[in-house]
């Protein structure tokens, strides 16, 4: 997947408003693989319907989004898995960890369907964001921070030619997000792949070549 275009896009629940100052939204908008995004929003301007809508978990929007010029409601279920398996690593802003089971295992759930990385790279991961000693803490007892870089390696467990990650830093510190945006920039280059960061605030530390304001 080289391009993800959006073609006057809408939640449906702005209809019906006059306009909508975005340069997201109602706009004629491509990603390129390749490039970094920064989607900088306020609460409530659709920060995670877009990325629900490009990971195909909504549909609710009017408009049309495109993944290489096909638009995305034509795609079967198997399509999509497709999709999610080698085309788009999405980290969700609720980072949906499984709080009963260890950091490690929550990872070892996606890395077995990918085959992406070993063992070994995969605990190379927690030691570079300074997780090293939680690999067998239960998710649920990690802190917030300690769960999002947590989520961040499971994401990274794949092939990709987008990496789409809904405010990946929120509750790091500027070190640890200086850490997360090396690795996650380390990661794109080595896949040749985009990045879309989104943020409210505590924006990722990475080298953007477009900033949209949502």
């Amino acid at each position: 997947m080289n391009e993800i275009t959006l073609h006057n896009t809408l939640p449906r629940v702005f209809a019906g408003r006059d306009a909508v100052p975005s340069d997201v939204w109602q706009r004629e908008l491509r990603f390129e693989r390749g490039k970094h995004y920064l989607v900088s929003a306020e609460s409530g301007t659709g920060k995670s319907s877009l990325c629900s809508y490009i990971y195909g978990y909504r549909i609710d929007f009017d408009g049309r989004i495109d993944f290489d010029g096909r638009d995305v409601r034509s795609l079967s279920v198997k399509e999509w898995c497709q999709v999610r398996q080698r085309h788009i690593a999405y980290l969700p802003q609720d980072m949906r960890l499984f709080p009963e089971i260890t950091a490690l295992e929550n990872i070892q759930l996606k890395n077995r369907l990918t085959q992406h990385k070993s063992e070994a790279e995969i605990l190379k991961l927690f030691e570079l964001l300074g997780i090293g000693d939680k690999v067998h803490s239960p998710a649920g007892k990690l802190s917030i921070g300690q769960q999002q870089r947590v989520a961040l390696i499971r994401t990274l467990c794949q092939p990709a030619d987008f990496i789409m990650l809904d405010e990946p830093v929120s509750h790091l510190d500027d070190t640890n997000n200086q850490l997360v945006a090396r690795l996650v920039m380390e990661q794109a280059e080595q896949m040749g792949a985009g990045v879309i960061a989104t943020s409210v605030g505590n924006h990722l530390r990475f080298d953007a070549d477009a900033v949209l304001h949502l």
